[in-house]
């Protein structure tokens, strides 16, 4: 089978389309006809040697995938031949074929093309777990969202209105009206507005009971600022950098929490939990026309080392998809 592996870390010339083996499903796994994927920034960092993904023969990358099941392992009786599945995996994901746990594949949104499929899982899953399962964000609440024209960005706004919250979005300039568009209560343009300003007027001087942060660095002590007494900071990400300098006495004052999270270090169990969690309580918001994936650019497989090299550029709005077959 065709895959993109990792030959050496470095930029995107590093990445080759290439035969490799073809995995086999044991007992409680299937394995999956791989029609679409996408990129996500841990691709990037596991290209350049900083993310390390699973052991392997040949380092696959690609943490979410949607194809069909071509062969049931041993005890599975959730799958048959031929049903269209998708879910977030630790990698090798950018390949025509994968194994995955029977219990954590979920089940692909009824009118949602397989195509489309393969960009949802990772960041409406993050969102999600983010925001609601460890942030506690409820109905009427309020959340800020860093990098809301991101993948996650994305995902999150959206959720938010599903949800109810309110949801104050951080953008670039050029991306601030797509966040409006997608429901945004308020975007703010971090190079020329203040988000902690925005958020206390949004908030009638409380704060954000909940911040999803990809950012890190400096944004994490502007992050206590901006958060409300008894809030959450949920750092998913380090696009700012892995260091901060950050007063530790407002986390006091506001009896807040800081969580760092990641999927790809979870448990099986834990992966499985939360698959099944998704699928009863989110993946019918995109069958009622609630969520929606939004998809930037879409490249081939063969082209993956392109579709990097833009992923860096941080011109994106939303997912760049990755067609690994035909749908």
């Amino acid at each position: 089978m065709r895959a993109a592996v990792i030959t050496g870390y470095g930029g995107p010339e590093v990445l080759r389309v290439m035969d490799v083996p073809e995995p086999v499903p044991g007992p409680g796994e299937v394995l999956v006809d791989v029609v679409a994927s996408a990129l996500n920034r841990a691709d990037l960092l596991q290209r350049m040697g900083l993310y390390p993904g699973p052991q392997m023969e040949h380092e696959v990358p690609g943490l979410e995938f949607a194809g069909r099941v071509s062969v049931a392992g041993e005890g599975v009786s959730r799958w048959s031949v031929g049903d269209a599945v998708m879910g977030i995996t630790g990698g090798a994901a950018h390949a025509e074929r994968l194994v995955v746990h029977a219990d954590q594949a979920v089940r692909v949104p009824v009118g949602t093309s397989l195509g489309v499929a393969g960009a949802l899982p990772e960041v409406f899953i993050t969102a999600w777990d983010a925001l609601v399962l460890q942030g506690g964000l409820e109905e009427g609440g309020t959340a800020l969202v860093h990098a809301g024209a991101s993948g996650v960005g994305t995902a999150a706004i959206q959720l938010c209105r599903m949800l109810g919250a309110t949801v104050v979005v951080t953008a670039s300039a050029g991306k601030v009206d797509r966040c409006l568009e997608l429901g945004a209560d308020r975007a703010v343009d971090y190079a020329s507005q203040d988000w902690v300003s925005v958020v206390a007027e949004a908030t009638g001087g409380r704060g954000a009971d909940v911040v999803l942060d990809v950012i890190g660095g400096d944004y994490l002590d502007r992050n206590a600022d901006a958060l409300a007494v008894g809030g959450t900071i949920m750092q998913v990400g380090l696009m700012g950098g892995g260091n901060a300098t950050f007063g530790l006495g407002k986390l006091l004052v506001k009896r807040a929490r800081l969580i760092g999270t990641t999927l790809r270090a979870r448990s099986l169990e834990e992966k499985v939990a939360l698959s099944r969690a998704f699928e009863d309580r989110v993946v019918p918001g995109f069958e009622d026309g609630s969520l929606q994936v939004v998809v930037d650019r879409r490249y081939r497989l063969a082209d993956i080392a392109e579709a990097h090299a833009y992923m860096e550029t941080n011109a994106s709005v939303g997912k760049i998809a990755l067609d690994v077959a035909t749908d």
